[in-house]
């Protein structure tokens, strides 16, 4: 089950999405001129901070929900948002500057497509950067969820892992094989502040996402068992809860090939 609702997405993830959106963009050496793409956009979480550092004018944005399609754009009216996948994106070849992907690669139904293409659109010497949730090594938002899950009802999620571009080393792999050079991989970290355990809790109340997905199939005797073993392996009070993302970040070849630098 996808995240079609972006107020459903803002109450699971956003909550994530929304602090890792500002250090992604740190990290990206976004060139002085040209445009921005932001490929897998959502609801707009990493488009709003590109618009806000480089203008709204020189950021466009693409997603294949239309539920994400129309927030975006109710949040950012002035950013060109486009209804669209990865795998075959709308553009020009070489019409970007930089092509960013904030949490999308390991979403994406073919990741080694989808990164090509992001290339094809990203002029030579531009920037093409991802960052995905460590869900392979267990650093992930949704890492204690499925940690139980798999303690309470092993091999239930076989078919469902978030592998390919979630572990060490898939998304610097990605990039190598679609021909980006200078490739630098990198990891970043998120802390937020929870109130309680049933704070944690309250979005996977909501059928939405993977865990939605899961959760609509058990009884509800077998959701309480779930939710009481993960409250006795989480605080029950105030906590900080810190997740962790894969970066990478590529030069398409071309002029200006050479160490990246932020800002350059």
């Amino acid at each position: 089950m996808a995240f079609g609702n972006a107020d459903s997405y803002a109450r699971f993830m956003g909550r994530f999405s929304e602090p890792l959106a500002p250090l992604f963009a740190d990290l990206v050496p976004v060139p002085p001129e040209g445009q921005v793409l932001d490929v897998g956009c959502g609801p707009g979480v990493l488009t709003a901070e590109l618009a806000a550092r480089y203008g709204a004018e020189r950021v466009l944005a693409i997603d294949p929900t239309p539920g994400f399609v129309a927030a975006a754009r109710a949040r950012l009216p002035e950013v060109d948002v486009r209804e669209g996948s990865a795998e075959q994106l709308p553009y020009a070849d070489d019409a970007f500057a930089a092509t960013l992907a904030q949490l999308v690669v390991h979403f994406m139904k073919d990741p080694a497509r989808g990164v090509a293409e992001m290339v094809r659109v990203t002029r030579p010497g531009g920037v093409v950067a991802a960052t995905v949730w460590d869900h392979g090594g267990g650093r992930g938002p949704l890492s204690q969820f499925w940690s139980a899950v798999d303690e309470l009802d092993p091999g239930a999620r076989d078919g469902d892992r978030l592998s390919t571009g979630s572990r060490e080393g898939d998304l610097t792999r990605l990039f190598g094989a679609a021909g980006l050079v200078d490739v630098e991989p990198g990891e970043l970290a998120v802390t937020i502040g929870l109130e309680s355990f049933d704070t944690w809790w309250a979005p996977y109340e909501e059928p939405a996402g993977s865990a939605g997905d899961y959760l609509a199939t058990r009884t509800p005797d077998q959701v309480a068992e779930l939710k009481e073993l993960l409250r006795e392996r989480l605080p029950d009070g105030p906590f900080d809860l810190t997740v962790w993302t894969w970066t990478a970040i590529g030069r398409v070849p071309g002029t200006g090939s050479g160490k990246l630098t932020p800002g350059a």
